[in-house]
């Protein structure tokens, strides 16, 4: 397939030249924030995780879609990344479960990307500069430039009213009743919630009174795109239940517990995006194989009502922390892992041992 040029241009000045895929606006200009993921296979999980909105995922494997698209394997009804960049995109899907290549789901979702770029030299440009905001596409280059100057990060922006559901809806048929707050929830989240729980999963937006109505026996935090910082009426709903129902949180719902809890976060230089992260629980010494997808964190010196369960053996960054008297804990990585390893599934049974016996096991 021939291909229009395309060109990569971040806020910095650095410039990438590739051929464009998917589809562009009208303008032929693309914008976003751009991160590279490290994950060997799950690009379509990948591609609609709702924690990518505002951001372009630069795939640091080289070879992207050999083996198509499934419906089964959407985290979200459509996705919510601001577009991809790819070494090789594959013409070729062969795989028994794909219905459709990953170039025709572009189209058929409007998801920009740029191929052919040299994304080992991309990557090594956002580890030492980190996350950067920029633009691409078929446009000229000053069109470009002009565009990467005025593109946003993610710092001070709220992405979360923009992924989250915006009604109500139920799912499993468990004994005890978990309300979810969708900040960005992904859909293998609410199997892994479902298939334990009885679920409700309500908007972001949700008051502690709406929360209360449906008599939960536990609340649930789900990931979710952005800023932390940005989320002060989420933040305040989640301190006003704190100590009287159990909470479990992932991901942003980690940093939204934490800075309820009184703690803050920050942004990581480049964040952690992929399905290897080592991770070492601090009350056992076992180490577990991660997915994670973030570009905050909390801060170490910010924790006063928790304490540190879990931490990242690359940089030390905290992975988990716990507060046993509010009956609450949560985790930076993904242990529903959509794509990654089950490492960490046991989560999912540490928050049902906390919604019947009011601790877990080793507390």
């Amino acid at each position: 397939m021939r291909r229009p040029p395309a060109t990569l241009v971040l806020q910095d000045g650095s410039i990438f030249r590739g051929f464009a895929a998917g589809v562009f606006p009208p303008s032929g200009v693309a914008t976003g924030e751009f991160v590279f993921n490290t994950a060997l296979s799950g690009y379509q999980e990948v591609i609609t995780d709702p924690s990518y909105a505002g951001q372009v995922i630069a795939f640091t494997y080289p070879h992207i879609g050999n083996y198509g698209i499934t419906p089964l394997d959407n985290e979200a009804s459509r996705p919510w990344c601001a577009g991809i960049v790819v070494r090789d995109l594959s013409e070729l899907a062969s795989n028994w479960r794909s219905e459709k290549s990953l170039n025709d789901y572009l189209i058929a979702s409007a998801l920009p990307a740029i191929v052919g770029v040299d994304t080992r030299r991309l990557t090594r440009h956002l580890r030492v500069n980190g996350a950067v905001p920029g633009a691409f596409g078929t446009a000229d280059d000053a069109t470009l430039h002009a565009a990467a100057q005025s593109a946003r990060g993610t710092d001070g922006t709220d992405f979360v009213t923009r992924v989250s559901t915006p009604v109500a809806y139920q799912r499993g048929a468990g004994d005890l009743h978990v309300v979810a707050l969708d900040y960005g929830i992904k859909a293998t989240m609410v199997r892994q919630l479902a298939e334990r729980f009885r679920l409700t999963v309500l908007p972001a937006s949700a008051s502690r009174e709406e929360i209360e109505s449906y008599q939960p026996d536990g609340l649930f935090l789900s990931n979710g795109p952005g800023d932390p910082a940005a989320l002060a009426t989420q933040v305040a709903v989640v301190e006003s239940v704190l100590g009287t129902l159990p909470i479990f949180g992932i991901c942003l719902g980690h940093q939204i517990l934490a800075t309820a809890l009184g703690g803050s976060t920050y942004k990581l230089p480049f964040g952690h995006h992929g399905s290897n992260h080592p991770v070492k629980d601090l009350a056992t010494g076992k180490v577990e194989i991660t997915a994670q997808n973030h570009n905050y964190a909390v801060r170490a010196d910010s924790l006063s009502r928790a304490e540190v369960s879990h931490v990242n053996l690359n940089d030390g960054v905290i992975e988990g922390i716990a507060a046993r008297q509010e009956r609450c804990f949560s985790v930076q990585y993904h242990p529903e892992a959509g794509p990654g390893p089950h490492d960490a599934r046991y989560l999912f049974e540490r928050f049902d041992e906390l919604l019947r016996h009011g601790v877990w096991e080793g507390a």
